[in-house]
């Protein structure tokens, strides 16, 4: 342990963890003897950290949150797996994050600058991108993976092995099975596409120009008859050197996914949550 540590006297701390320089250790958490906490990570109280399990410099952790505990599954032997959580994520009340199964690539990652809400669960598996969003109560299935800035909803349940793209937004309480493409929005129970994060977008750099291509490009994709396969080479060919759109491209070409894209559907109303892509509501 860290000389500059601070562990409270009821923490119990096995022989074996890491506390790395800066740490806090409030009363009553619990770290079993493979976890490393690096520089500056702070567990308020309550906290359980298990396994072999890496919390990375200035993350927080608050109370009765459970972190790289067993896999849900009934496969799952204690085989040796792993948990990652990224620097300067914030872990709300109740979160619980468990450590990978045998079934998938061996780790369960969290990336830089999360924020999951209380109550979240990133199931086995997951691998979350950097700045991603979970709010209060989302719920992921096992190896589901969710792409850098995406936000997902409060109380939204997303099914295993789905993968939702970079910058995608979920709606509160919608019910994903299939998978988002990158900056889609998605809305209801089954979520259905029924528009694009644009103000995410701006926020992040995108300009007018860029949007209003990806739009025309959306359209052409999720809106517009034909046949889905020739549409998406009609798109490659029409906008080969926008980024947006070619991003958009290459996850709906990815032979790796495992499950169909999310259907299209009709726009929200905007009381509902529902994306304006002329007026540009959206996160």
């Amino acid at each position: 342990m860290d000389p500059t540590a601070s562990i409270a006297p009821n923490a119990a701390v096995a022989e074996g963890a890491v506390i790395g320089p800066g740490c806090r250790i409030g009363p009553f958490c619990s770290l079993g003897p493979e976890v490393v906490l690096e520089a500056d990570v702070e567990l308020v109280s309550h906290v359980v950290v298990d396994g072999a399990t890496r919390i990375s410099a200035g993350t927080k952790v608050l109370s009765f949150a459970a972190i790289g505990t067993p896999p849900q599954d009934l496969k799952y032997k204690n085989e040796p797996t792993r948990c990652e959580v990224g620097p300067k994520c914030l872990i709300r009340e109740g979160v619980t994050i468990h450590r990978a199964s045998v079934g998938g690539g061996g780790v369960t990652r969290v990336g830089a600058g999360c924020m999951l809400m209380a109550q979240a669960h990133v199931a086995h598996d997951c691998i979350l991108g950097d700045g991603v969003i979970l709010a209060n109560n989302v719920m992921l299935g096992g190896h589901v993976q969710v792409g850098d800035g995406a936000f997902i909803g409060g109380g939204a349940a997303v099914h295993q092995t789905v993968r939702i793209g970079r910058l995608a937004m979920v709606s509160g309480l919608a019910g994903v099975t299939n998978d988002i493409p990158p900056f889609g929005y998605v809305f209801g129970l089954p979520a259905r596409l029924v528009g694009f994060n644009k103000i995410g977008l701006l926020r992040r750099g995108a300009s007018r120009d860029q949007l209003r291509t990806l739009r025309l490009a959306n359209n052409l994709l999720f809106r517009d008859p034909g046949e889905f396969a020739a549409k998406v080479d009609q798109a490659a060919t029409r906008w080969p050197d926008e980024a947006l759109v070619q991003e958009v491209i290459g996850f709906v070409r990815d032979m790796t996914r495992r499950r169909q894209l999310v259907r299209p559907g009709r726009m929200a109303a905007p009381e509902l949550g529902g994306v304006d892509e002329e007026n540009g509501e959206g996160a």
